[in-house]
């Protein structure tokens, strides 16, 4: 081909989506005819480079759009050893499918501080980005923030909307910080919009009996956990805090 021909097909790529493809079309139709690609083989080959490209594009965005904090860090290096009791490797690597977010379900991690609850959650949280599913973390503190701010900031309002339209949300440290009455009714709103439509991760220092005293309401906590464990799966982390532990090391959430 000449370049002429080339810069037809280039434009012609980009008027049909494939634009990935595009950069390294030279180089593509180079190593096609080194290789002695059918018409058929040299096709695929264009379709796979540009869906890879594609679906990398997509993962750095809702990577981006997480929000996770600094250096997230994935599931493999948590290590079941380190704890007491409360989840097995062989659980970890069931929850490494993914099948229980097109069904849904909440994953509740409970347990006190420094036994990797929040590393848990958010390692699901890669291993779902990777396969293509949208994700939201907050921290229930930064969570009440942006539904303060919600009607007076876009940026605040924006970042609602993403969280009900993601696959799976991330609600980290529920508990730790006590919230208003008004803050625990659009708390529960936001949940109930969720019900069955998106899968919600918690994190939580306190028992599902001791829910209540954070939301200060007994009867609207009743109905928050109804939608919450409807269908979900909880695992209570037991054992010493790995920051203790391992003072010089990498801190576990």
């Amino acid at each position: 081909m000449d370049r002429r021909t080339i810069g037809q097909t280039k434009v012609s790529l980009t008027s049909v989506g494939f634009k990935h493809t595009v950069a390294n079309l030279a180089e593509l139709i180079n190593d096609a005819e080194e290789q002695k690609l059918s018409y058929r083989s040299f096709l695929d080959l264009l379709i796979d480079k540009e869906l890879s490209a594609r679906n990398e594009k997509h993962r750095t965005r809702n990577l981006s759009g997480a929000h996770f904090p600094p250096n997230p860090r994935p599931l493999e290096d948590f290590d079941t050893r380190e704890l007491e009791s409360g989840i097995t490797a062989t659980q970890i690597y069931q929850l490494k499918d993914l099948n229980w977010i097109d069904a849904h379900v909440n994953i509740l991690f409970l347990g006190p501080p420094g036994v990797g609850k929040t590393m848990l959650a958010i390692g699901l949280g890669l291993e779902a980005i990777n396969a293509g599913y949208s994700v939201c973390f907050e921290r229930m503190s930064s969570l009440m923030e942006i539904m303060d701010m919600a009607k007076q900031s876009r940026a605040a309002n924006f970042r609602l909307k993403r969280m009900r339209k993601a696959d799976i949300v991330i609600i980290d440290e529920v508990g730790f910080t006590p919230i208003r009455r008004e803050q625990a009714n659009g708390f529960f709103n936001l949940v109930s919009e969720m019900y069955e439509r998106t899968s919600i991760i918690f994190t939580t220092n306190k028992e599902i009996g001791q829910w209540s005293e954070v939301m200060g309401d007994p009867v609207l906590t009743t109905a928050l956990l109804d939608r919450i464990l409807h269908h979900s799966k909880c695992f209570s982390l037991r054992g010493d805090s790995f920051r203790i532990k391992h003072p010089q090391e990498e801190l576990l959430p």
